[in-house]
C-alpha cells in the first residue's frame, strides 16, 4: 500500500498519478502529488517503479496502512527499493528481463 509521497524528493512530474490503475493520487498545482485514496491502492508498485527521483515508498503489505514515518525509510533506504529490487535503475530505459512491466508507457 502507499505509504508515503516525499515532498523533498519529489520533483513534482505527475507520473505516479498517470501510471496509478486505482487512481490513489491527486494532482496539486504546486507541490507533491497527495495521496488521496490510500484505501483504493492495489499495492502494484506501478508509482514507485516509475518515480524518477524514488519519492515514493510502497509498503509491500496490502493489508492497510503501516504508519512508518518518511525518516525511518529514508533511513532504512527504502525508496526505490522495489525497483532496485527488479533491475531497474535511474537513466536507464527498461527493467528485468523477468517484469513486464517495462512496456507500459506513460500516457503525456
Amino acid at each position: 500500500m502507499i505509504e508515503i509521497v516525499s515532498a523533498t524528493r519529489c520533483v513534482e512530474c505527475d507520473i505516479c498519478v498517470k501510471v496509478c490503475p486505482a487512481n490513489v493520487f491527486d494532482a496539486t498545482k504546486d507541490g507533491a502529488p497527495v495521496i488521496a485514496r490510500q484505501e483504493d491502492c492495489q499495492t502494484c508498485f506501478l508509482c514507485e517503479i516509475y518515480c524518477p527521483t524514488d519519492a515514493l515508498y510502497v509498503a509491500e503489505t496490502a493489508e492497510g496502512p503501516t504508519g512508518i514515518s518518511e525518516a525511518e525509510v529514508e533511513a532504512r533506504h527504502l525508496f526505490g527499493g522495489y525497483a532496485r529490487a527488479l533491475g531497474w535503475k535511474r537513466g536507464k530505459a527498461g527493467g528485468s528481463q523477468f517484469d513486464p512491466t517495462h512496456r507500459i508507457r506513460v500516457a503525456q
